[in-house]
């Protein structure tokens, strides 16, 4: 753990050094990409294009080995003033010995497309805080977590809200999530539904005028059905997240959480690890064009 976290300082050091001098400082923040596992309120200007690449790893389990590693490539536009759309496609890479209730599989597959809506309500700069509907809506072949077949839909719905704390220099981010979840696995034929409920806070301050570094904290509830009926588990998330603006067109975001406690349902372990993972990282890099 200690050396996961130093290695994300160093780096996050060595982007900041490289990162070119002449990149200026926009004035105040646009939330759009800076932060890691959440989303901010700003959504970009009318015609503007971007290419996306997220890669989000998912580490430990109960027991035995779990890596589970997703790669999204995106494609974003803004249509209109305050919607935009994004269109993804995902593989997924799954390496998992003697984790407890989940079979043993290492393979590479294509997983599956996704679509995710945004629409800003309120601007931050004409309102005392940004607000942003969302719903990513996405289908796969894969099983995210245990890397089973089958079919897989579900959606996320995100409120998002931000604000600057101090202008220019301090922002703070807050999202309420709600993911209705329905899957039917080919090999027993079996059918699972789910809904898992969250909440999720971000700070970041400007340190250099091309890089910001804050941290981020999320809470999850999972349940059985969409509708959110017999309780599964709960986990507490915290991590660090650093953002570099690496020239005027392109950047890169890094963020990386721990589950600093959780408890699955009917049980009085400090951590939930038969619902969520004991760590979870996200690198993304964009590009507008």
């Amino acid at each position: 753990m200690r050396g996961g976290a130093r290695r994300f300082r160093v780096a996050v050091a060595c982007m900041a050094a490289l990162a070119p001098a002449c990149v200026r400082a926009e004035e105040g923040f646009d939330t759009e990409h800076i932060f890691g596992f959440m989303i901010g309120t700003d959504i970009g200007n009318v015609g503007e294009r971007e290419f996306q690449t997220q890669t989000t790893g998912s580490f430990g389990k109960g027991g035995g080995t779990y890596r589970a590693l997703e790669h999204e490539v995106e494609i974003e536009v803004v249509p209109l003033p305050n919607f935009r759309v994004e269109l993804g496609a995902t593989a997924s890479l799954h390496d998992i010995t003697g984790v407890p209730d989940i079979d043993d599989r290492r393979q590479f597959n294509f997983q599956g497309a996704s679509l995710d809506l945004r629409y800003r309500l309120l601007n931050r700069e004409q309102a005392p805080f940004g607000l942003t509907v969302a719903a990513e809506l996405h289908g796969n072949r894969i099983d995210e977590t245990s890397g089973a077949k089958g079919r897989m839909y579900g959606t996320e719905f995100t409120l998002a809200l931000d604000r600057e704390l101090v202008p220019n220099f301090a922002i703070a981010a807050l999202n309420l999530i709600y993911q209705p979840e329905w899957a039917r696995f080919e090999m027993a034929g079996l059918s699972e539904k789910s809904s898992t409920i969250g909440a999720a806070f971000a700070g970041l301050v400007r340190v250099r005028p091309n890089v910001l570094l804050g941290g981020e904290m999320r809470y999850f509830r999972q349940y059985e059905g969409i509708g959110l009926g017999e309780f599964s588990g709960q986990a507490l998330f915290v991590g660090p997240t650093a953002y570099v603006q690496l020239s005027e067109r392109s950047r890169l975001t890094l963020s990386w959480s721990m589950q600093a406690w959780g408890r699955p349902a009917g049980s009085s372990a400090h951590l939930d690890l038969v619902n969520f993972e004991r760590h979870q990282a996200r690198l993304v890099f964009g590009v507008n064009f």
